[in-house]
């Protein structure tokens, strides 16, 4: 007798390019669901800042990090010793440590907003987990936007905040939920990772540190490459 051959019916065969493909959808959209939530995390970073700044004026008549009656203001703080408090200034590195020393008033920020009941975390400045950190890890912080010497050239608002170890994708991203989806041009912008500012504006915060990246426009960014992301406020 001949012997049969079994195989998959074009019905099997097509039942199975279904499954791998609804598989796949699944996949997709999962990373594309968390991919969304990382952005709005990193957003939510960005928007919550104004509310520590305006919370705590309308309490203290003052800035965090420049409250020159930080230490009546808000029992346990620590006045900055670098910067001239009560300037209206809020003084130093955006990414200034405890390393870094003396204490800066950007550094100080974060203290005084958690003392005052407006943030959450440490208020130990020797802390490792001190300086708050977006989704990713990297860290976040604020400092004013001097506008006769701006850390980036261009860069709108009073204040601007930084966020750290954004990859390129995610970049581009925040940059359209939050301003113009052009990452060298508006209210917020992308530099490669590292920048501490300019000469002239260190010297004008009374700082020496080293010149800062420039921007990177949309079209230059590796989506895999992390960069610092700015926000004017």
């Amino acid at each position: 007798m001949p012997n049969k051959q079994s195989g998959f019916t074009l019905v099997e065969i097509a039942i199975v390019l279904v499954i791998i493909g609804l598989l796949l959808g699944g996949v997709l959209k999962g990373q594309e669901l968390i991919n969304s939530a990382k952005v709005k995390n990193f957003a939510t970073d960005f928007r919550n800042i104004p509310l520590f700044i305006y919370g705590y004026q309308d309490k203290f008549k003052s800035l965090p990090g420049d409250d020159a009656r930080v230490t009546s203001n808000v029992p346990g703080s620590t006045a900055a010793t670098n910067g001239t408090l009560g300037n209206a200034v809020i003084e130093g590195r955006w990414d200034a440590t405890f390393a870094t020393g003396p204490l800066f008033e950007s550094f100080l920020f974060w203290q005084h907003v958690r003392l005052a009941g407006l943030a959450a975390g440490p208020t130990v400045t020797s802390d490792s987990n001190y300086l708050p950190k977006n989704a990713d890890g990297g860290i976040i912080g604020i400092t004013s936007n001097v506008t006769s010497a701006p850390y980036i050239a261009g860069m709108r608002g009073t204040y601007m905040v930084c966020s750290t170890s954004i990859l390129g994708n995610y970049a581009k991203q925040l940059d359209t939920t939050l301003d113009d989806g052009c990452t060298n041009t508006g209210s917020m912008m992308v530099v490669a990772n590292g920048l501490a500012g300019t000469t002239t504006n260190n010297t004008a915060l009374g700082l020496t540190t080293t010149t800062g990246s420039a921007c990177v426009g949309s079209a230059a960014i590796d989506d895999s490459t992390s960069y610092t992301v700015c926000l004017g406020i």
